[in-house]
């Protein structure tokens, strides 16, 4: 990794390529990151239609070994890795006793008895802190190794992302299905090669030395010319990923919220055996959330925004998680936390935007999801 930005912001291994490309950065979960590059839509565009790279070298990487490796991630995480193939990856949480998130994150099974799991910038010290103090308190043969400053990660997405790949790799793509990985070599590189991504569309996420991400970003980029690639900053990832659904940290997750809140019960398996917040999680299982994530489409013209009110019949009934306008439906959107009794697709609401009541419905989620073959 590079030295500290100023203000005492870190710098991912391509840091001083993104300002070589013109990027605008801006402070990120302690990095100073690019946030686009050219514009949000065109970069958001070119995910939907071609392929964007992405760095997201800030992620935090932390080695998971040892005999007890499996008994341990069990313990650890809301979800099972022990029912993970070799080479196949699983979306899960790391909860508090409360059953509160403290981060979503994607383990890795690269052996029986080794697993990588990854974290979100922001919260890697508290999940390598939460990680370190379950495996000195318990009694598993296990050990952590947290190489984030060592490792780079540089991921293309978009329907053109196998295309671009397949032409600086020997590795056959097409046998790495969504959720899984294989170790090989991309423009001579080694990488982990994981399908993978927080774009709704078919993607990548390949993981390097952090001394070689740049070199393999160019690689990337070269080759990608012929693809219709373009870098892809921070802002138009956070698009794509609310088109697609998904919850970001900070926004729909957090520690005053639950799996079962926010439509990720599925990733909770109380059957599996004790595990840190199994207690709070199997309450809220049998009595149900008292909020639920919901969809909303707005029907009057005005763009909800973090944080803005939700009404229900002229009260306040919940807040705006994530909101936008759309660059693929080219409607306005947004997720938002309601009371669970309300939540039904075709419900009315309102959102509050500057002091004044704007009509939105309920409607499906995802927003959208990538045509498939």
């Amino acid at each position: 990794m590079s030295e500290p930005a100023p203000g005492n912001l870190k710098h991912t291994p391509l840091h001083d390529l993104h300002r070589e490309l013109g990027a605008r950065l801006v402070p990120f979960a302690g990095y100073e990151m690019p946030v686009q590059y050219t514009s949000i839509l065109e970069e958001h565009r070119t995910v939907r239609s071609a392929v964007g790279l992405f760095d997201l070298s800030h992620m935090g990487e932390i080695g998971v070994s040892g005999d007890s490796a499996v008994e341990y991630l069990r313990h650890a995480l809301v979800s099972d890795p022990g029912t993970l193939e070799i080479g196949q990856a699983q979306y899960s949480m790391a909860c508090d006793l409360e059953g509160g998130i403290i981060d979503d994150l994607i383990v890795y099974r690269l052996a029986d008895e080794a697993f990588l799991v990854v974290c979100n910038a922001s919260n890697r010290t508290a999940v390598v802190e939460q990680l370190a103090r379950l495996l000195a308190e318990g009694d598993f043969s296990a050990s952590l190794d947290d190489r984030s400053d060592r490792t780079g990660l540089v991921a293309p997405q978009g329907p053109r992302a196998a295309a671009l790949i397949g032409e600086l790799t020997e590795l056959d793509l097409d046998s790495i299905g969504n959720y899984r990985s294989a170790a090989g070599t991309v423009a001579g590189i080694e990488c982990l090669v994981a399908r993978t991504g927080y774009t709704g569309e078919d993607g990548f996420e390949l993981f390097c030395d952090a001394n070689r991400a740049r070199e393999l970003w160019e690689a990337l980029a070269t080759a990608g010319d012929r693809h219709g690639a373009r870098p892809c900053g921070l802002g138009a990832r956070d698009t794509l990923r609310l088109e697609a659904g998904m919850p970001l940290y900070g926004n729909e997750l957090g520690r005053d919220t639950n799996p079962f809140e926010v439509n990720l019960g599925r990733v909770v398996k109380l059957g599996k055996g004790d595990f840190v917040g199994r207690a709070a999680l199997q309450a809220v299982k049998e009595t149900g959330p008292a909020r639920k994530l919901i969809g909303l489409q707005m029907v009057d013209n005005a763009i909800p925004r973090f944080g803005y009110e939700v009404r229900a019949g002229g009260a306040a009934v919940g807040r705006v998680t994530s909101g936008t306008l759309s660059p693929t439906l080219g409607t306005r959107i947004a997720m938002a936390l309601v009371p669970a009794g309300m939540a039904s697709v075709g419900n009315p609401f309102e959102v509050v935007v500057r002091d004044r009541p704007y009509r939105a419905e309920q409607v499906q989620l995802p927003f959208y999801k990538r045509p498939r073959d």
